[in-house]
Parts: structure tokens; C-alpha cells; sequence
């Protein structure tokens, strides 16, 4: 039970006493008087809560720490996807309906292989008997008009042989050419050289069975004279 202090004050009886460091409490008559206690705790309880507040809510480098893991995914994430589109994504034709022209394949330069292939007669032919000789292959397209020139073109000694993949030679398309078949297609497969539609390609080959040039498109004879000359030296 409490105890009255020195003055005779005390609780009411059944109540316990205030703490005893808190000291002595004066309750004023007018509730005005602690004003100023009321204000100050005020702000202390205002100051109070925001420290709390900030203590839960992270501040600009809480955020930006945070944010570098989400910052640094998101990233790949777009480097991915447009490393993706450019892979998979149509390109547009700039060359206004025109088709990409692609270079004619390379045939190897070196020996010419020893085939036998097939005369007007259904004869074997040696092919390198007929060297030093201009090759030209017309399976893809007679080319009437170039063969003619190739072969007015030829020194005296230069063999022009034209080659076809049907099963017989034909006859000759221009004065001075020698057809030959060969049905298997063994030359072209040797050299690796593909038939284009509406082409006709030409091997140059020296005396000793060395394939000197290879000439993917026979066209003007500028093109192929000085190489077609020299073989007859």
C-alpha cells in the first residue's frame, strides 16, 4: 500500500506508489501550465517516429544497391533478345527485287584427271591426248555464239573440246571444235564445278595436263585471249 510522504500526501489507499525516480509530482490546477512539457514531448515523439520510419523505408543507396542485380538482368535480358532478332529476323531485300549474285565456286588448279570420254563415233577419247586444249563444258547451255569465238580465237596447236553430260558427243557446233560426252560426269565432279543454267564454263590446260585457268562464265573473249594464246606457245 502506499505511504503518505512528508506533507501528509499520499495515494489513496489500494494504490501503489508512483516510481520513486520520477520524484515528486505537481499536478497544476490549470492544465496550461504544462504547455510547454506537452509541446516538447510532442516533438520528441514526432522525431521519434521518423527515425522509425526511416529505419524501414531504404534511402537513395539502399535503392540503387538493390537495384543492380534487377539493372544488370535486365540487360543481358535485352542483349539477348536483340542478338536473338537479328538472327532470326527477315532481312529486307535492298537491292529493289534484284537477286544477290553469288561468285561461281573455284575449280582447283592443277593436273587435269586422265578421263576417257566419248567421241561422235561412241570412240573413247583420251583427254589428255587433245592437249594443249580449251575445255568448254555445255551441259548447262550450248552457247553456240561464244564457242565460235573461242575457237576462231585459238592458236594453231590449242585443241577446242566442247563436253557434255549426255550420253552422246553431237556434232560439232562451230568449224575446229571436237565434242565429246561424258555421261558419267566425271570432270565435273572433279573439278567441283556446278552446271549454271544459261553458262557455259572453259579450262585452259597446258601441254603437260596442268589446268592453267578456269573460267567460270565464257563471255567476251577479252576476258580469256592472253591466257588461250599463251597455251599454244
Amino acid at each position: 500500500m502506499g505511504k503518505p510522504d512528508a506533507e501528509g500526501h499520499g495515494p489513496p489507499d489500494g494504490l501503489p506508489d508512483l516510481p520513486p525516480e520520477w520524484g515528486r509530482v505537481v499536478v497544476p490546477d490549470d492544465a496550461s501550465a504544462l504547455a510547454d512539457e506537452a509541446r516538447q514531448v510532442r516533438r520528441e515523439l514526432r522525431a521519434a517516429r521518423r527515425q522509425a520510419i526511416s529505419r524501414r523505408r531504404p534511402g537513395p543507396a539502399g535503392r540503387g544497391a538493390s537495384g543492380l542485380p534487377v539493372l544488370a538482368l535486365l540487360v543481358a535480358l535485352l542483349v539477348t533478345l536483340t542478338g536473338l532478332a537479328a538472327v532470326t529476323w527477315p532481312r529486307s531485300n535492298r537491292s529493289g527485287g534484284a537477286p544477290t549474285v553469288l561468285p561461281y565456286p573455284t575449280a582447283p588448279i592443277g593436273p587435269l584427271p586422265a578421263l576417257d570420254l566419248v567421241g561422235p563415233d561412241d570412240a573413247p577419247v583420251p583427254l589428255r591426248s587433245l592437249l594443249p586444249a580449251m575445255i568448254i563444258l555445255v551441259d548447262a547451255c550450248v552457247c553456240t555464239e561464244q564457242v565460235g569465238t573461242a575457237a576462231a580465237t585459238a592458236p594453231p596447236g590449242v585443241t577446242v573440246v566442247t563436253v557434255t553430260e549426255s550420253r552422246s558427243a553431237g556434232s560439232a557446233t562451230a568449224p575446229g571444235v571436237r565434242p565429246l560426252a561424258d555421261p558419267a560426269g566425271g570432270l565435273r565432279s572433279y573439278l567441283h564445278l556446278s552446271a549454271h543454267p544459261g553458262t557455259a564454263a572453259a579450262l585452259l590446260v597446258d601441254r603437260q595436263g596442268t589446268l592453267v585457268r578456269v573460267v567460270p562464265d565464257l563471255g567476251p573473249v577479252a576476258d580469256y585471249r592472253d591466257d588461250l594464246v599463251r597455251l599454244g606457245g
